[in-house]
């Protein structure tokens, strides 16, 4: 009989528990739908039609898919809110939620901000620039600078780039001395390597380049990749295309948010936006591959735009100017010189195991599609 007294109070238990769970079940997701989800608002640095805008949606729709809807972002194109280099300080004082575009351009605040993508990062590429931001210390030394300049920003460096061209001209550039007096688009610290060599240089926003090009603003300008030079419309005012250069061989894209914001949602959703970033790295990588190949096709096809090699004299040439220009920069900014012993101190190692274990691409894309290619089929 007590057996039986003892079970039944214990299914009471259980059953009056049950109950509350059920009220708690119920009522749980009425109190979040009361709240909705949060909503943040984002500002590329690019004009709608370039495919870096579409990165940068790209990232928000992840996140919004990610988090089944508890956080949706909305992302806007350059100069929807702020002028696409006032990006930094409106994502810093709570103006916009968040930002899409590249640590350069905020070369202004401090000039080691270039280290992230201006230069030739001493042999390594973007996606190696990167493996030092997350890996070899990048991260610690960019919330450094951060804190020097008193920006409440959290910012995530990602999508490496490809090698960017040396830019578009009115006549294939044979020499340096070619640069002498060119009216010629850049940023970073790309600005002091083609003033050196003699360039006058006007660091325009991405959507501003081709209308002064058009008005005789600037003879010549570099952006990023075919995609995106061919959406922005340079080969309407160019049809001369000069690719490989150092002044901007490991650049990649740059998701900022505001820190306080950021850091006051909750922690699940913290960590669903660093996996959505890494998520969009990769994603960002493949789409490239795919349409920069085709838009290169279609540039020489379809617009008669004639693409040349950096001569080599000209490449030898940046890397000297640069050394020169950085040692400047050492003399006068601590944290200049501290991030370039770091990088140095990676790239050593990183891109000597690179050469050493990775076989050569051209060998096997010249037996296959080369003057004397043999298909397998």
């Amino acid at each position: 009989m007590k057996t039986t007294q003892s079970t039944s109070a214990t299914r009471r238990k259980f059953l009056g528990g049950a109950a509350v769970a059920g009220v708690a079940t119920i009522a749980g997701p009425a109190v979040v739908k009361a709240q909705g989800p949060i909503s943040m608002r984002f500002q590329s640095t690019w004009p709608s039609k370039d495919i870096f805008h579409e990165y940068a949606v790209d990232f928000g729709k992840k996140v919004n898919d990610m988090t089944g809807g508890d956080l949706k972002i909305e992302v806007l194109p350059a100069g929807a809110v702020v002028p696409a280099f006032g990006l930094l300080d409106a994502v810093s004082k709570g103006v916009l939620d968040g930002g899409h575009g590249v640590l350069v351009y905020h070369y202004g605040k401090n000039t080691a901000l270039a280290l992230w993508g201006s230069g030739p990062a001493y042999g390594m590429d973007a996606n190696m620039l990167l493996a030092w931001h997350k890996y070899g210390g990048g991260k610690a030394l960019l919330e450094k600078i951060f804190a020097q300049i008193g920006a409440d920003v959290v910012s995530f460096p990602y999508a490496p780039l490809p090698t960017q061209p040396l830019g578009w001209f009115k006549k294939p550039m044979q020499t340096v001395d070619d640069f002498k007096g060119l009216k010629y688009r850049t940023v970073g610290i790309s600005i002091d390597l083609f003033t050196a060599m003699g360039a006058a240089v006007n660091a325009l926003p991405g959507g501003e380049i081709v209308a002064a090009m058009d008005r005789g603003l600037l003879d010549a300008a570099e952006f990023n990749n075919a995609s995106s030079d061919r959406a922005l419309g340079f080969a309407d005012v160019s049809k001369i295309c000069m690719l490989q250069s150092y002044h901007q061989n490991s650049e990649q894209l740059e998701i900022s948010f505001n820190k306080t914001k950021l850091r006051g949602l909750p922690p699940k959703l913290q960590a669903i936006i660093e996996g959505a970033v890494e998520a969009s790295s990769q994603d960002m990588q493949w789409k490239a591959i795919d349409r920069n190949s085709q838009d290169y096709i279609t540039l020489q096809q379809q617009d008669k735009v004639r693409f040349f090699k950096t001569p080599d004299a000209i490449l030898k040439k940046q890397l000297e100017l640069y050394d020169e220009i950085s040692k400047k920069y050492i003399g006068n900014n601590p944290l200049f010189k501290e991030i370039i012993e770091s990088q140095l101190a990676f790239a050593k190692r990183a891109v000597r195991w690179e050469n050493d274990y990775v076989v050569s691409r051209k060998m096997a894309f010249d037996h296959y599609f080369g003057p004397n290619g043999k298909l397998p089929i």
